[in-house]
C-alpha cells in the first residue's frame, strides 16, 4: 500500500510565503511525475505544477514566477515553495505522484492541506 502525506499548510498574510511538502511511503519501486493541484471552494481542482522524472517542470500561468516545485527522489518527497501569496491562492492543496508498485504504475493523491491567505 502506498500513502502520500502532505504538510506545511496554514494561514499566511498576503504577500507572504509558505512551503508545502508531500512524502510518499509504502511499497515504492519507482516514482515518475510528481505534481501539485489545488481546489478552492466552489471550484474544480486545478493543476498547479509538476516535476517529471526527467527533471522537467511545468507551471500553471497563475503561479508561474511565484511558485517553485522541487523533488527529492531519495526521500520520495515533492515540495512546493509558494511566494507572493494572494487571497486567490486560498485553497486545499493536493499532491499527486505516479508510482511503480506491485509491478504497475498507479496514480496516488495526498489527503490535501489547507492554505489560507488572509490578513
Amino acid at each position: 500500500q502506498v500513502q502520500l502525506v502532505e504538510s506545511g499548510g496554514g494561514l499566511v498574510q498576503p504577500g507572504g510565503s509558505l512551503s508545502l511538502s508531500c512524502v510518499a511511503s509504502g511499497s515504492i519501486f519507482g516514482i515518475g511525475a510528481m505534481a501539485w493541484y489545488r481546489q478552492a471552494p466552489g471550484k474544480e481542482r486545478e493543476f498547479i505544477a509538476d516535476s517529471t522524472s526527467g527533471g522537467s517542470t511545468h507551471y500553471a500561468d497563475s503561479v508561474k514566477g511565484r511558485f517553485c516545485i522541487s523533488r527529492d527522489n531519495v526521500k520520495n518527497t515533492v515540495y512546493l515553495q509558494m511566494n507572493s501569496l494572494s487571497p486567490e491562492d486560498t485553497a486545499v492543496y493536493y499532491c499527486k505522484m505516479t508510482i511503480l508498485t506491485l509491478g504497475r504504475w498507479h496514480e496516488y493523491w495526498g489527503q490535501g492541506t489547507q492554505v489560507t491567505v488572509s490578513s
